[in-house]
């Protein structure tokens, strides 16, 4: 999962850029990078770690200009590595940056068709680098010498032809202006806001609506599935729809575990969605276990709150917060490797001996992937002397992985996967487990939207909406997926990037008399 950002101002984005991306920086801990252009330049500047260590105040200063995109990341089936950190940058036509979340199905048969056909040079492994060739290669196609809005729409159309997967694009043409499109299956999501200011319109493209928030931009709505918006570097606004809407299906783990609570996602309140998982997830423990004798109610923190509140209140119980959390560690379940994600768990959380001692708990999560940090807070919960431990997860069992974006393991590694709810409970330590069953769960973020018909469930369901996941591409992902396969290749990390010398690169993209 990552994040995307976009700007058009009437005055310089770097600050709004940066601040956008601490926001955002949830979505992604690997790496982060910034695009800015002025007078024909092209200012970035990317690496490996959090936002606030990657740009440095003579970073800012030099990424002139009042139009720019920006990323944060985290590797989906690459390796942690400086030269995968985004905006990617081809320099014709016009000169494009472009930065994705999400993940093609289609991108080792792209990537050889770019290669072998269109005659196009890949550097990485990246998917987002094809999918910027392939944006590169639909406008070259274009007739006439000026960019125009409707050849922009055409080469949308064109990647939605040539493209399959959960995508959520932001790209900056030189010169022009910035184009945002969304997957025609509406999978990944991105959102556009608006700014008045005393110098004009103002526009913003963004994966969550906080952002808009954050920066005082007013939410006009979320880009349709198969939706692309250009906003010229002038200020003027275009949208139109250019893939055909294939379905409205967008990604439900969002709400369950990726999304701010305080974001808005296809009109939907990922706040009021969590609220409503732990009602029913509540109706469910009512159902199954009617004279229980939980005493207290305890989140694992910070997702699973809101879901957890409800459930106390509904079972008429107490709530605590038990853990408390180090929030200078990341999120475990976007660590790379499983050996961090394992060492990460005691150093982020800490129990509170008081909540726990000689009490039946019931431990509230959004999820339970791998079931191996589930398994180290029971322990935790148990040593500060609860009597008996129970766990709750806000979602249904994941019995497979996830391929739209979303650092899921592969089906191996699931503690679900062919095992019975009660053979995850003896796994992970509990008492009794509950999952939340999927049809609730689905009910329970659609209410806000009846537009949308259903979701993205995949990672549940095992039903890819894209309709081109096979057998023998899940195969291939378990290969290059597993902890195994990526401790192999994990290399050695490039801090060049990181150097006093290493500051903003500074692209022209053609050349103009005074720019270096």
């Amino acid at each position: 999962m990552c994040g995307i950002v976009g700007i058009v101002a009437q005055r310089p984005v770097n600050q709004a850029l940066y601040d956008a991306l601490t926001v955002l920086q949830h979505r992604g801990q690997d790496a982060a990078g910034i695009s800015t252009e002025h007078a024909g330049t092209l200012y970035s500047r990317k690496a490996l770690g959090l936002v606030r260590d990657v740009f440095q105040e003579r970073h800012m200063l030099r990424l002139k200009g009042n139009m720019g995109i920006g990323h944060t990341r985290y590797p989906t089936a690459g390796c942690s590595s400086s030269s995968e950190a985004q905006p990617f940058y081809v320099n014709s036509p016009y000169g494009i940056c472009l930065a994705h979340n999400g993940n093609l199905t289609n991108a080792t048969e792209l990537k050889e068709l770019l290669v072998n056909h269109d005659r196009r040079h890949l550097n990485t492994g990246s998917d987002t680098e094809a999918l910027l060739n392939v944006f590169a290669d639909e406008l070259q196609r274009q007739d006439g010498a000026e960019l125009t809005p409707r050849g922009v729409f055409a080469a949308v159309a064109g990647v939605h032809r040539r493209c399959r997967g959960g995508y959520a694009v932001v790209a900056m043409i030189l010169g022009h202006g910035i184009v945002a499109f969304r997957d025609p299956n509406g999978i990944r999501p991105v959102c556009l806001g608006q700014r008045e200011g005393a110098e004009g319109t103002e526009y913003m493209v963004a994966s969550e609506s906080v952002a808009m928030d954050a920066l005082d931009f007013r939410l006009v709505g979320d880009i349709a599935p198969g939706e692309a918006v250009y906003i010229e570097a002038s200020g003027r606004l275009h949208r139109q729809q250019c893939g055909g809407p294939r379905s409205y299906t967008p990604c439900i783990f969002e709400f369950v575990y990726f999304a701010r609570p305080d974001s808005i996602i296809d009109r939907i309140s990922v706040y009021k969605s969590r609220l409503r998982m732990g009602e029913r997830l509540a109706e469910k423990i009512l159902r199954e276990r009617p004279q229980h004798d939980i005493d207290v109610v305890i989140p694992i923190p910070d997702s699973s709150r809101t879901s957890a509140l409800e459930v106390a209140h509904r079972l008429g119980v107490k709530y605590r917060e038990g853990f408390i959390k180090n929030r200078y560690i990341g999120r475990t379940f976007i660590m790379p490797g499983q050996a961090l994600r394992r060492q990460s768990v005691r150093r982020k959380l800490n129990a509170i001996d008081l909540e726990f001692r000689d009490k039946n708990v019931l431990l509230v999560d959004d999820s339970i992937v791998r079931g191996t940090t589930s398994r180290q807070i029971i322990e935790m919960a148990r040593e500060a002397g609860a009597r008996r431990v129970y766990f709750a997860s806000a979602s249904p069992p994941v019995r497979f992985p996830n391929v739209y974006g979303i650092d899921m393991p592969v089906t191996g590694e699931l503690v679900a996967s062919g095992r019975t709810d009660a053979e995850v409970a003896g796994f992970i330590g509990a008492d009794w487990l509950v999952y939340q069953d999927l049809d609730d769960l689905v009910r329970a973020v659609r209410y806000d939207n009846g537009d949308i018909a259903e979701f993205d469930t995949s990672c549940f369901s095992g039903h890819y909406v894209t309709g081109d996941v096979t057998p023998a591409y899940l195969a291939r992902l378990e290969s290059e997926r597993c902890d195994a396969a990526r401790a192999q290749r994990e290399p050695v990390v490039d801090d060049s990037h990181d150097d006093d010398s290493a500051g903003v690169d500074e692209f022209p993209s053609r050349p103009r008399a005074g720019v270096a």
